[in-house]
């Protein structure tokens, strides 16, 4: 139990660590773009949907290799256990979308409490990023 709680803190501090770097340096490279803002706005929105697939994949390479050692539990339903099975399972997961065709047993169910946890956290981040960048040039060309 030990052994799948610090995987699953590493995995969390990766996906933070990646979307931190990613909108710190947006937040460095935005204003000196010489385009309109409506522009870096998009840019933006562009750069941290990029940060999202990285996050996601993160965790679905977690999944493959977790899913593998079968003593972390199984990824079992329309689930053939392909590397993108287990993206497209970390999508629905991240986004909390949750479609049910593929669903976690064993210990692999911590990891999807804890991603589902994380996509919210980051997501709302990065609206709260966005807001703000929207708000610095609301108005301006």
């Amino acid at each position: 139990m030990l052994a799948i709680v610090f995987i699953n803190s590493v995995i969390v501090a990766v996906t933070v660590i990646i979307h931190y770097e990613f909108l710190f340096r947006m937040t460095r490279v935005m204003p000196r773009m010489k385009i309109r803002h409506r522009f870096r706005t998009v840019f933006g929105v562009c750069g941290a949907l990029v940060a999202h697939a990285v996050e996601v994949w993160v965790f679905g390479f977690a999944y493959y290799f977790m899913h593998g050692a079968r003593e972390w539990g199984r990824l079992e339903g329309h689930f053939d256990g392909s590397l993108m099975d287990c993206v497209y399972f970390s999508f629905t997961t991240f986004t909390t979308l949750g479609f049910g065709d593929i669903h976690p047993t064993g210990e692999l169910r911590y990891l999807t409490g804890i991603e589902s946890l994380t996509g919210l956290v980051l997501i709302t981040w990065t609206a709260s990023f966005l807001f703000i960048e929207m708000k610095r040039y609301w108005g301006a060309n």
